[in-house]
């Protein structure tokens, strides 16, 4: 049970309060609740107090709602991109959220009041019943009147015109107690706000985000790029937040048929936000070209050459120069269903199968010995070498290297690193994580010694010196999966950027003198994929874009 007691529902709804904890409680009830009955028929109210006692942090498992969205102004999109920050998922299409909510096979409960007010009733229904086709999820929907294709899915319902829901005694008290202009209140709607100017990037970043989200998705008109951008990063943008960080993440998801004015206006009205957007690809770019979905990034560990290795979905990797996103070639050869890769010291790119195993790729811009060097140096390079001792572990889940230094992760979160020294090759292992690692960065600190983070499953982020035992507490922990991970020396320390499920992420430089600085950014699409520059430039990794930060 929850840690404070359940005040009984308004209007001597005790018996509709009773009806639906014992819904939420019995395993063999339908997954879709409808709660019906005509305007003034107390349902608003009833599903008030529902969430005002089941969303608290220690209700009980089997009372807990874990998303709730009145659905006024809220499109099929909207309420997607709602659902999915409410449940630490990232999801940018009702498709991309159910493919989310089925992998994450925790109970959930869903909320959604107020169906007529939504723009898109029709598809909202669809979404609903989508989501309580799972056998882990419930929902629970608001609706005047079902429709056909509610009732197909042969719910639960409590239309709450009929008596057997109301105590009349209790509803008599609860009538002579309080003042009738409460007891009909319903929620108000938005304050007033300026007029929308859909061509003006300073009305877009100011206004009601849901308002925006409506207008756009209404029209065909690009309005200088600034509808497709929108769309493209709606689930960052109609979070709550201030018009220069919506202005930022927005400027990040133009693309290069936008209006070039644009630019230069939202990166003056991102001036405070922490981020100056570098410079962005997003997909259907053409010049310079959209590299494709980012599975996985390396910056190469050559200065000269400032390369950005990135991995699509299909396997090809891609390099691109990392001052400005420019294409430099590519590996020769894709790998089918490759997961992940790092970019060695001497440019060999290393790369994760769908078998768990690592293969050797030569970059078209590495340095190669020329002449009778080239004949004679035949024998197996250092990485070669480290290959050789990680094939036997065909688990690997996660990898990264630096310095002559291979660490890998597996599903058991343990993460192996493999070290070359001079002639020979030391091995390290812990267990750092209660799942699968799924991420991992490495920086060297003086010579032999090294640091890794390791990121899991498990919302963990946890630091081991190579030398010595991990900080026993995680540096990082969120109730949602880490899902990339990437490190770089500072001029007075470590930065640090970590990815995680819900579309979030984090970068922090940390220093024995001034402590820890943090500023986050989400891009809107799920985050695949987080390379540092030297600089401490952030490239950001998605499905549909590519996104180099550099912080102001």
């Amino acid at each position: 049970m929850s840690g404070r007691p359940w005040s009984p529902p308004a209007a001597g709804r005790e018996p509709a309060g009773a009806a639906i904890l014992g819904w939420l409680q019995d395993p063999r009830a339908p997954r879709l609740c409808l709660i019906s009955g005509a305007p003034g028929s107390g349902k608003s109210m009833f599903l008030a107090w529902l969430a005002e006692h089941a969303t608290e942090p220690d209700t009980s498992v089997l009372r807990r709602v874990h998303g709730l969205v009145p659905l006024t102004g809220h499109s099929a999109s909207t309420t997607a991109w709602q659902l999915a920050e409410q449940l630490q998922l990232s999801a940018r299409t009702p498709g991309e959220l159910l493919a989310a909510v089925a992998q994450d096979q925790r109970r959930t409960v869903i909320v959604l009041p107020d169906l007529h007010q939504s723009t898109e009733p029709e598809a909202v229904e669809e979404l609903a019943c989508a989501l309580a086709a799972f056998a882990h999820v419930r929902v629970i929907l608001e609706t005047r009147q079902p429709s056909p294709v509610l009732l197909a899915q042969a719910p639960a319902v409590m239309d709450l015109t009929h008596p057997q829901w109301t105590d009349p005694d209790r509803q008599a008290a609860w009538a002579a107690t309080t003042p009738a202009a409460e007891q009909g209140r319903t929620p108000t709607g938005p304050d007033h706000q300026a007029p929308l100017d859909l061509d003006d990037p300073a009305s877009v970043c100011a206004a009601d985000p849901l308002l925006v989200t409506a207008s756009y998705e209404h029209t065909t008109n690009p309005h200088g790029g600034l509808r497709p951008a929108w769309l493209r990063s709606g689930p960052s943008l109609s979070r709550p937040q201030d018009p220069a960080s919506r202005a930022c993440v927005l400027r990040a998801a133009l693309g290069d048929d936008a209006d070039p004015r644009l630019r230069g206006a939202l990166e003056t009205l991102a001036q405070e936000s922490g981020w100056s957007v570098r410079w962005n690809r997003v997909r259907g770019d053409i010049n310079p070209p959209w590299p494709g979905p980012a599975q996985s990034m390396s910056t190469s560990p050559v200065s000269q050459h400032r390369s950005l290795a990135v991995l699509d979905h299909q396997g090809v990797v891609r390099l691109l120069l990392a001052d400005d996103g420019h294409p430099l070639g590519r590996l020769t050869h894709p790998v089918t269903e490759a997961s992940a890769i790092t970019v060695a010291d001497d440019e060999t790119t290393i790369i994760l199968g769908s078998d768990g195993r690592l293969s050797l790729h030569k970059s078209p811009t590495a340095t190669r010995p020329h002449g009778i060097a080239g004949l004679l140096d035949q024998s197996p390079s250092i990485w070669e070498r480290l290959l050789q001792e990680a094939a036997p572990n065909t688990g690997i889940t996660a990898l990264t290297s630096g310095h002559d230094q291979l660490a890998t992760g597996d599903r058991d979160g343990t993460v192996h690193v493999l070290a070359w020294n001079n002639t020979s090759i030391e091995h390290n292992s812990t267990a750092l994580h209660n799942a699968t690692v799924t991420a991992l960065a490495t920086v060297q600190i003086s010579a032999g010694s090294s640091l890794v983070y390791s990121g899991g499953q498990d919302g963990r982020v946890r630091l081991w010196a190579t030398d010595r035992e991990p900080l026993p507490s995680p540096v990082a922990e969120r109730d949602c999966a880490v899902v990339a991970l990437a490190a770089a020396p500072a001029e007075d320390g470590i930065t640090l950027a970590i990815g995680w499920a819900d579309g979030l992420v984090e970068y922090s430089t940390t220093s024995p003198d001034s402590g820890t600085s943090r500023r986050t950014f989400r891009p809107g699409p799920p985050v695949r994929a987080l390379s540092l520059l030297p600089e401490g430039d952030l490239v950001i990794g998605t499905d549909e874009s590519l996104i180099c930060l550099q912080p102001r």
